[in-house]
């Protein structure tokens, strides 16, 4: 049976080996060392049940750590695609939902040429070609009017929300604002 000061004194002794041994499998100084701190101290308060070769124990009980770490990453990754694959995919009417209500109504009181051009090509998403056709206008002068609509609105969204504009703000709460 070794005791967590025997064990304490043999992870100490091959502290360069086996971090080493992590580094090798993870190919991270930082990760492989805060793997070994998390296995010296789950060691620590399992030495008394050590009954083969503490340093034996030891590489097992880190292999099985890189592993799970590996695991979790994966799973992670796996997170992080799905929520990346929901975003790409989402909807015009569930981006609508997130607009500022007040982007919505200072857009009406842009030229109606300007105004158009954001409600079809930002909020229905038809390319500036297609909208330039569909207008019967090059379609430099649709990249034209589509800039200088964006200008115009952002310049009414900053004279009505102030520093909310600058911000970001997602739930406006200067609604009222915007109708004065």
């Amino acid at each position: 049976m070794t005791t967590p000061n025997d064990l304490a004194a043999i992870l100490v002794a091959h502290h360069r080996d086996l971090l080493a041994f992590v580094e090798r499998r993870v190919h991270d100084r930082a990760l492989a060392e805060e793997i070994l701190q998390d296995a010296f101290v789950r060691g620590i308060e399992k030495a008394d049940e050590i009954r083969d070769s503490a340093l034996g124990w030891m590489y097992r009980m880190l292999r099985n750590a890189i592993i799970d770490r590996a695991r979790r990453a994966a799973v992670q990754r796996e997170r992080l695609d799905a929520l990346a694959n929901e975003l790409e995919t989402r909807t015009d009417p569930e981006l609508a939902d997130v607009a500022c209500k007040c982007v919505t109504k200072l857009a009406t009181t842009l030229k109606p040429e300007y105004a158009d051009a954001l409600q079809r090509i930002d909020v229905e998403g038809v390319a500036v070609k297609d909208y330039a056709d569909e207008r019967g206008i090059s379609a430099s002068n649709a990249g034209v009017r589509v800039f200088r609509a964006r200008d115009a609105l952002r310049s009414q969204v900053a004279k009505a929300c102030g520093t909310c504009a600058t911000h970001g703000c997602v739930d406006c709460t200067c609604g009222k604002r915007a109708t004065t």
